[in-house]
């Protein structure tokens, strides 16, 4: 009762804003000095054990590798090709939002970083267009939430370490899913530009198209090298990364000749930045785990469910909805930190696939991304339109709607995380 007692002083300070780094170790701290069974020497100790990981040396390089995607030109070339395939048809404009978002999320990882590089472009010219300024941001802020699904995914970096599987099969599954989520959004859009009478621009010809893929094709390429390399057994994924981050600088410097010295600074000032607050995270949120399990709290969790819950499925609908108020408040990667020791052992218990299960997590917590009061994405948007959070929100909810039934989907077909795994090994 006491693990309870602790993981409810815990959300008690998340949700009152104390940031979650401070949240895990300050309520990890007092209670391994209240208990008094071990010394406090054994916070700094746990915390290092946590960060003492080779595939966490993955994040840093993923986040420096989109980011030098990011200022490489990468995002008008990916717009140009995604608007040759699509830009014809109805809703085009969102479409190519969608596709190209879709693109770039499996460069960059990052949900904010994919609705900031296409957004700046795109939300002015389908405001143009005629579409209302807030159902640009809207279909903007929900297409880049693809990028913590598509891989690289960060998130699914950091389930992999916490849940201790395959990072590699984490990428293949999330490959389906984020097909699924794209495919219902493309018809979104159309169902919704039908309705507003908004039509496509003019279709372009073969040439045109073939154009358009040459010159975006060195961007598609890197996550086809980087998947590539690590399922025929040339790199592992954090090897992957460093390659990731020299194909970037030879792309952005030499080829496409956009990253200059100052750019490359204040990308690598950016990427630390990012990195450093994501490592603390994982530090206390590894000292966390230890002392959950110390305690027996995932053993408690697992009772406390297991008393009122008899089926799989009925644990899955529970985890949905507990995935998703805590992503409307949380950052999807301390989220999961906090979560995966509480919740994985008892999905094994019901017979789920950890992968599948990490799958379920990460696009439910995409979903936050886009709910507010913390939706990254949603902020992002309203600052490239200067349009209220509660207007972009309002044009936003059909849409979360879409994914809402997709993460059920997800959830209970499991083929679609598992088949590609399956079939790759």
């Amino acid at each position: 009762m006491f693990a309870i007692v602790f993981i409810i002083i815990l959300l008690v300070l998340l949700f009152i804003g104390v940031p979650v780094a401070f949240s895990l170790g300050l309520t990890t701290s007092i209670g391994i000095f209240l208990q008094g069974t071990l010394p406090l020497n054994v916070v700094p100790q746990r915390i290092f054990v946590a960060l003492n990981s080779f595939p966490l040396m993955a994040i840093p390089f993923f986040i420096l590798a989109g980011n030098l995607m990011g200022i490489a030109g990468i995002s008008k070339r990916l717009v140009h090709f995604a608007g040759a395939l699509v830009g014809h048809l109805t809703g085009g404009l969102a479409m190519v939002a969608i596709v190209t978002s879709m693109f770039f999320a499996a460069i960059s990882g990052s949900g904010a970083a994919t609705t900031a590089a296409i957004g700046s472009i795109l939300i002015p010219a389908m405001v143009a267009r005629g579409y209302k300024i807030e159902y640009a941001a809207a279909n903007q802020a929900v297409a880049g939430a693809l990028g913590i699904i598509i891989p690289p995914s960060i998130a699914m970096i950091l389930y992999g370490v916490a849940a201790e599987v395959s990072i590699g099969d984490l990428f293949l599954a999330g490959i389906l899913p984020g097909i699924l989520i794209t495919l219902s959004l493309l018809v979104s859009a159309f169902i919704i530009s039908k309705r507003n009478g908004i039509r496509g621009e003019e279709r372009k010809s073969i040439k045109e198209v073939f154009i358009a893929f040459k010159s975006a094709i060195l961007a598609l390429l890197m996550p086809i090298i980087v998947l590539g390399g690590i399922y025929s057994g040339v790199f592992t994924p954090t090897e992957a990364s460093v390659v990731a981050v020299v194909y970037s600088l030879i792309v952005g410097m030499f080829i496409y000749r956009e990253i200059n010295l100052i750019k490359l600074i204040e990308a690598l000032k950016s990427s630390a930045i990012s990195s450093s607050i994501i490592m603390i995270i994982i530090g206390v949120a590894g000292l966390f785990a230890y002392y959950l399990g110390m305690t027996g709290a995932p053993g408690e969790v697992f009772d406390l469910i297991n008393g009122f819950i008899d089926n799989k499925y009925v644990f899955l609908i529970i985890v949905n909805i507990i995935l998703l108020l805590i992503g409307m408040f949380m950052d999807g990667g301390a989220a999961i930190l906090i979560l995966v020791p509480l919740l994985l052992g008892t999905a094994v218990e019901f017979g789920i696939d950890p992968v599948h299960f990490g799958v379920i997590m990460v696009c439910n917590l995409a979903i936050g991304l886009v709910t507010p009061p913390v939706g990254i994405d949603l902020f992002v948007a309203q600052q490239l339109t200067n349009v209220s959070i509660v207007r972009i929100g309002r044009a936003a909810l059909p849409l979360i709607l879409i994914l809402v039934i997709d993460v059920l989907v997800i959830s209970f077909f499991p083929p679609l995380s598992t088949f590609i795994p399956n079939l790759i090994e």
